[in-house]
């Protein structure tokens, strides 16, 4: 694969904004990578924005705009008509949004954009808060966690953003993270191959709101698909399912103990993350099972 082949030209250019150990940078360097240079960035207010750098400066080198944080996916659409219209239709358009600009503000634009099958790659990269501006929770953060605006713990779960998604019926809709960075690479590369709304929520654990030491980044993100917190898988056309990664090997309790956002949780509160967890891969391998039964997808991979 391109992005991993030694002397790769990177598109996310060294002495960007990102803290340091960050996951996030980390992630788009190697999404930006699969995608090419031939390829149109939105990226709305977030930790991508700083990371990027104030207009009309920019980190990447190819073509950036930032929109307002709402408008992400109607800025997707317009650039993606803009370009059609001048027949350059190998050119991708790329969202690279965070959680609060997608779970939660962003939501009603995409969810149009989706119905409409708008062709235009959507990254989400879910940190679980509203990260550079005081870690608040958003709907994308998970239940119990501590944060800025949630100081004893959020009291509601997190959303299924990729399920709802698929219930869209779009071409594409996966999961990835850098802690499987082959898995994270094929995805984006396929991704690239679709046409219409194609949807990869990225998990990219954030050192500073989550509480992580400065070279835990990878290993949380790991954790999260071990314990089955975050898993990988793929769901195209809104039926076909695929599940990357089909082991659950470690308890809930091993991702939670890395980091201090959940230093409060009681085994209680514990026990009843594990049940979610557990409920949760349940109703994901019903689905994979249901995919192969019918013919529709092939073995987890």
């Amino acid at each position: 694969m391109r992005a991993l082949a030694v002397g790769y030209e990177p598109i996310l250019s060294s002495g960007h904004a990102a803290c340091p150990g960050c996951i996030e940078a980390l992630t788009v360097r190697h999404v930006a990578a699969a995608l090419g240079t031939n390829t149109v960035a939105v990226v709305p207010p977030s930790c991508m924005a700083i990371i990027a750098g104030p207009q009309p400066f920019s980190s990447f080198k190819i073509p950036v705009y930032q929109p307002s944080l709402e408008a992400s996916a109607a800025a997707a659409t317009g650039l993606r008509r803009a370009l059609d219209a001048q027949e350059k239709r190998d050119t991708l358009v790329a969202v690279f949004a965070g959680d609060g600009g997608t779970y939660d503000i962003g939501f009603q634009c995409l969810s149009s954009a989706a119905e409409r099958n708008e062709d235009f790659i959507y990254f989400c990269f879910d940190n679980e808060g509203y990260m550079n501006t005081g870690a608040q929770k958003s709907s994308a953060t998970p239940h119990f966690a501590k944060t800025g605006s949630t100081p004893a713990g959020k009291a509601s779960k997190k959303k299924n953003l990729t399920e709802i998604m698929a219930a869209h019926g779009v071409p594409y809709v996966a999961t990835a993270c850098a802690g499987y960075l082959a898995d994270l690479i094929r995805k984006g590369e396929k991704a690239t191959r679709i046409r219409g709304t194609r949807i990869i929520t990225l998990l990219v654990p954030c050192l500073d709101g989550w509480g992580l030491a400065d070279d835990c980044g990878l290993e949380a993100a790991r954790f999260a698909v071990e314990s089955g917190v975050f898993p990988l898988y793929e769901v195209e056309e809104g039926c076909r399912y695929t599940l990357n990664e089909a082991g659950k090997t470690r308890p809930v309790r091993d991702y939670l103990s890395l980091q201090r956002r959940y230093r409060h949780a009681t085994p209680e509160e514990i026990d009843a993350l594990q049940a979610e967890v557990d409920a949760g891969w349940a109703r994901l391998l019903e689905r994979v099972a249901a995919s192969r039964e019918s013919g529709l997808t092939p073995s987890a991979k």
